[in-house]
């Protein structure tokens, strides 16, 4: 018999409940660090953890929790509002004045609007609460600025191989928490196998081998097949994470520029059938449309920042055929990368030259002393002339320098 619950996950039995036990993320709670000197000496922060799936987010709110000896109350932004905020923080106003503090975990921050966040504010500037929010979202965009100002941002990165092998093992072998009761044998092979499947997810790689424990109890030998059998189609369909990650964004990032919308298609149902967050699709998609369509098509960025503020409102699955319309959109527009290459040139210009003094006729001139000095002298002001001065804009060096060729606007 397995001591812990066997009704409880195993990715939730083996939580590390130490530091000292919590692997691969030495840059945040290593020896010496911010988030380190702030759990010994009893002195936290608000903080935003930022990191891929199963990167320790939950566990190291945990620990946290438990080693200053705070309440910990979790709470998940998909499923709880402002009316059940309340209630929490009811509790820990009264708890406060008690001498007992909460830590108010939030899981997928950045799925809370910009009300739900703003309730949230005042007691975290009071200290009602130390809010712990964890996201797989760049909270600078996710997360509203006066609510990020009052945390402190960490970042999670993925687990590595060697990590997870690590935890892996101790899962097989731990006959209280783990699978160790069981009696299962499986190869380090096959361990390292499923480690790098499971592409730095933690939580991952502990349930695929609890399915392939269950399956391989009483002794028997779990085997590469057996673990590719309970990975099932999201491992086999998209490797997230992984290099058929990159592989299949590439896919459609070059099936979209080469105007195939069938082939686009396909490469973009790969990636949410796996499990990809639709988001990160859309971000791509907003810098195709500048990067490979520019000014050819320039409704092109109009549809994929609609398409991300879509997924942002009604999520997954309701959001695909909002992501499937704005690659075919894609696809389907003339293609010019003029701006792009432009704005390389531009840049490279900028990294040879460096602050190149702007020309005196088109400075800004607000005060006496600037006007004395000729800033805005000899201007040209672009309506008196009908929008066809002759003027220099660029700076003495670059002079008549030309970045952009012609562009040919087109619509779908």
């Amino acid at each position: 018999m397995i001591g812990e619950n066997i009704t409880t996950p195993l990715a939730d039995r083996m939580r590390p409940e130490t530091i000292e036990d919590f692997l691969g993320q030495d840059e945040v709670v290593g020896e010496g660090k911010i988030l380190r000197k702030a759990i010994e000496t009893d002195n936290l922060p608000s903080m935003i953890f930022w990191g891929p799936p199963g990167s320790g987010k939950t566990t190291l709110a945990f620990i946290i929790a438990k080693q200053t000896k705070s309440k910990f109350v979790r709470f998940s932004a998909v499923t709880s509002g402002v009316a059940e905020l309340r209630k929490v923080i009811e509790i820990a106003e009264m708890d406060k004045r008690l001498g007992k503090r909460t830590i108010l975990f939030i899981d997928e921050i950045h799925r809370w609007n910009k009300a739900q966040q703003d309730a949230l504010l005042p007691h975290v500037e009071r200290g009602t609460v130390i809010l712990i929010g964890a996201t797989t979202e760049n909270p600078s965009f996710e997360v509203r600025g006066a609510l990020l100002s009052r945390s402190r941002v960490f970042v999670l990165k993925r687990l590595g191989k060697e990590e997870l092998v690590k935890i892996i093992k101790k899962a097989v072998s731990d006959k209280n928490k783990g699978l160790g009761a069981l009696k299962i044998k499986i190869s380090p092979k096959v361990i390292e196998a499923l480690a790098e499947m499971s592409n730095g997810d933690a939580r991952t790689a502990l349930n695929v081998l609890e399915y392939a424990g269950l399956s391989g109890a009483g002794g028997k030998k779990i085997t590469l097949e057996l673990i590719k059998e309970a990975f099932q189609k999201s491992h086999l369909l998209y490797d997230k994470g992984g290099d058929e990650h990159y592989n299949i964004i590439s896919a459609l990032h070059k099936s979209m520029r080469g105007s195939d919308a069938n082939a686009s298609l396909y490469w973009l149902t790969r990636m949410l059938a796996g499990g990809e967050e639709p988001l990160y699709i859309a971000r791509r998609l907003i810098r195709f449309a500048s990067e490979d369509v520019g000014l050819a098509n320039s409704r092109a960025l109009e549809q994929a920042v609609a398409a991300y503020h879509a997924c942002h409102l009604i999520g997954m699955p309701e959001c695909g055929v909002n992501l499937a319309q704005a690659v075919v959109y894609m696809a389907k527009c003339e293609k010019s990368n003029d701006l792009y290459a432009g704005y390389e040139k531009a840049m490279e210009d900028v990294r040879k030259f460096g602050n190149l003094p702007v020309p005196p006729h088109i400075r800004n001139a607000p005060t006496k002393l600037m006007k004395d000095l000729g800033y805005g002298k000899g201007y040209k002001y672009s309506p008196d002339h009908g929008y066809k001065e002759d003027q220099e804009y660029l700076p003495e060096k670059l002079k008549g320098k030309k970045y952009l060729k012609g562009v040919k606007k087109k619509k779908v």
